[in-house]
């Protein structure tokens, strides 16, 4: 099985910043791989444990020291990776973005199985670049997915988290999986995996490697604009009252409606 693993860099700190347009301001901050994503590394991981033939590539779309998370996966377990990196990329929304990964994944991965992605990223939340991918590529794609059950012949079942339980389904390959939180944590990395994180070549592929037109891809591709971004207010504390009894809690009820 091949599997590709889409990843992103996202800020470690709550002190986020953002630019004119405003998009968030990524230099001089301490970047990870966003937590989500690291639920999909260990997923694939966990396939590549029950078959040692599945290969792992991770793909990540962000500025060239991107190459860092990627050295990371591959320090986790995962055979490889890529950056797709251009200054004409800036500013993607997760239309453009959706596109430009689909596009690097079908001329850079051979016989695509499955691609997972995680279902947020921290610094953005919209849960759409998964799908985005899968529109693109005209894969099949399930969302908010906590586990891969079992893969069978050309198919995936799996458990997906809904609103009011979960449902188990099963997709048929090639396909997208956007993960949430699962109940297993992700692994850490060994001493030998670190020495290949070392030594791995991380090729970095431009606009140009994609096939996409400029004014398809970064903010010229995005139909989206953010307008305004600001912190919400923190709210205050409420009121703990114990009422002594149900006439009580009503007429508390009512003084604090009525102000």
């Amino acid at each position: 099985m091949n599997i590709a693993v889409c990843i992103k860099q996202v800020p470690d700190t709550a002190d986020i910043k953002w630019t004119e347009n405003n998009t968030i301001q990524r230099e001089g901050l301490e970047s990870i791989i966003n937590p989500f994503d690291m639920y999909a590394i260990e997923t694939a991981l966990k396939l590549k444990d029950k078959d040692k033939t599945t290969n792992i590539t991770t793909l990540t779309m962000g500025p060239p020291q991107a190459e860092e998370i990627i050295r990371s996966s591959i320090a986790l377990g995962v055979d490889g990776g890529f950056v797709i990196t251009d200054k004409k990329f800036a500013g993607a929304d997760t239309a453009a973005t959706g596109r430009t990964l689909a596009a690097a994944i079908k001329k850079n991965i051979e016989n695509l199985d499955l691609i997972i992605c995680g279902q947020f990223a921290t610094d953005g939340d919209t849960a759409q670049t998964g799908p985005a991918i899968s529109v693109n590529l005209n894969y099949p794609v399930v969302t908010y997915v906590k586990e891969i059950i079992s893969v069978e012949n050309e198919y995936l079942t799996v458990k997906k988290e809904t609103e009011d339980g979960a449902e188990i389904l099963k997709v048929k390959l090639p396909a997208v999986l956007c993960m949430l939180k699962c109940d297993y944590e992700p692994r850490r990395p060994l001493i030998n995996g670190f020495k290949q994180a070392q030594i791995a070549e991380i090729p970095h592929y431009s606009l140009a490697d994609t096939g996409l037109e400029p004014e398809n891809v970064g903010i010229k591709g995005s139909p989206t604009y953010v307008s305004k971004a600001f912190r919400p207010e923190q709210k205050q504390g409420g009121e703990i009252y114990v009422p002594q009894s149900t006439t009580d809690a009503v007429d508390k009820i009512l003084e604090a409606l009525n102000g």
